[in-house]
């Protein structure tokens, strides 16, 4: 099945409970459509560059997928229909990368130098 990596951005007046939520919700939708969620991240809430919907900041959340194209389509037909889904991005990829995702890794580097000070 082809790959794919998603990034998606929720109303920044969600809770992170929620936010985790919407995340689990769209792997079902994927899951019931015959794909599967291979890993997703959680990147918290982060001030985006222009206002969407008279938002400036958003929950960020990355998932990377293994579905089929009418498994993509009908959770990208479902996130545009919710309320709290604000934008998202899904690009085809021919492998996932191992690891975390340059946001993670960008996070984990700046709680190593917290602790050298």
């Amino acid at each position: 099945m082809p790959l794919y990596e998603h990034v998606m951005i929720a109303r920044q007046d969600l809770s992170n409970t929620q936010a985790e939520g919407l995340i689990e919700h769209f792997g079902a939708v994927l899951s019931d459509n015959g794909g599967k969620l291979v890993d997703h991240e959680y990147w918290g809430v982060k001030t985006m560059a222009y206002k969407i919907n008279k938002n400036r900041k958003g929950h960020y959340a990355f998932l990377r997928s293994d579905a089929p194209s009418a498994a993509v389509q009908e959770m990208e037909r479902l996130m545009r229909l919710h309320d709290d889904v604000m934008r998202v991005l899904t690009v085809k990829v021919d492998e996932h990368e191992e690891g975390p995702s340059v946001q993670m890794q960008k996070r984990d580097e700046r709680e190593g130098r917290r602790e050298r000070r």
